[in-house]
This record gives structure tokens, C-alpha cells and sequence, in this order.
């Protein structure tokens, strides 16, 4: 794959595109592919802010991971500004995405 040779631009593929591709190969209305598109996306957001793991074997693992409170800098102008403890996504990729 030729993504990021020569530092050319990434290409994208967005929610509307993952629709139509699997519309065009399924058959499925591309009504209903979003629908369901948009569901499964729904379910992963929810389970994450239940601050659960999700497991799609062979593509990844989201989970959340806690990040510890700290202290940080405005490099405006130099403030020390306390950085509060918080919950962040992580995704670790499965077999078939480590080899891209």
C-alpha cells in the first residue's frame, strides 16, 4: 500500500464510503447498511464509556485505560496548569492490521 510514500497526502475513507462498499458488495440497501453501520458504531461508544474492552479477534481490542493526574505547561506562556486525571481510548491491533 502506498499511503505514505513520498509524505503524500493520507487518503480517507469515511463512514459514507464503508456504506456504499458494503452496500455495493452485499446487495443491501445502503439505507439499511448505515442503520447498521451507525448501530454497531453506537454500541462501541457505549460499551466504551461502560468502560469496557472490546475484543474483535483478529482485527483489535479497544479498551480504556486510565491516565494518571499530572501536572503540564501552557507553552503560550509558561503556566504550570494541573492535567486531571482521565479515561482514554486504546486501540491495540490484532493479526491482520499489524502487517499493513
Amino acid at each position: 500500500m502506498d499511503t505514505f510514500k513520498n509524505n503524500d497526502k493520507l487518503k480517507k475513507m469515511r463512514k459514507y464510503d464503508i456504506v456504499f462498499k458494503i452496500s455495493q458488495e452485499t446487495g443491501i440497501q445502503q439505507i439499511v447498511v448505515k442503520k447498521i453501520v451507525q448501530k454497531m458504531l453506537d454500541i462501541i461508544i457505549e460499551t466504551l464509556r461502560n468502560k469496557q474492552r472490546i475484543e474483535l479477534r483478529e482485527f483489535g481490542v479497544f479498551d480504556i485505560k486510565k491516565r494518571k493526574k499530572r501536572i503540564g505547561r501552557n507553552p503560550k506562556i509558561g503556566k504550570v496548569v494541573p492535567i486531571p486525571e482521565r479515561f482514554v481510548v486504546v486501540f491495540k491491533p490484532g493479526l491482520k492490521l499489524k502487517n499493513i
